[in-house]
């Protein structure tokens, strides 16, 4: 199963609105790509590939568009942590995570 963080959704949300400002079709679009590059996760939960800033193997990104989807493989379920533009400089505490 895969799961969504609060953060994550909150991210999809704003990353949803600043396109709509231009386009409400492409902001839909890309809305629901982010969300469909996630579907089957729980299948082939090593799709993705290390996410460099936390080095950590349980924690993996995969790329679409401009942006990264950032999850983490738990025991019970994938969790997507976040959605960060490529160009961004990603801090690892910048993450929420249940420890």
């Amino acid at each position: 199963m895969v799961k969504w963080t609060d953060h994550a959704l909150a991210q999809l949300r704003h990353i949803h609105d600043y396109i709509a400002q231009d386009s409400p079709f492409y902001a839909k679009r890309v809305s629901e790509a982010l969300v469909s590059k996630t579907i089957g996760l729980d299948g082939l939960p090593r799709l993705g590939r290390m996410a460099s800033e936390l080095n950590e193997d349980t924690v993996r990104e995969i790329p679409l568009y401009s942006y990264r989807i950032l999850y983490e493989i738990k025991p019970s379920h994938i969790e997507v942590l976040a959605i960060i533009h490529k160009r961004r400089d990603l801090q690892p505490d910048e993450i929420p995570r249940e420890q």
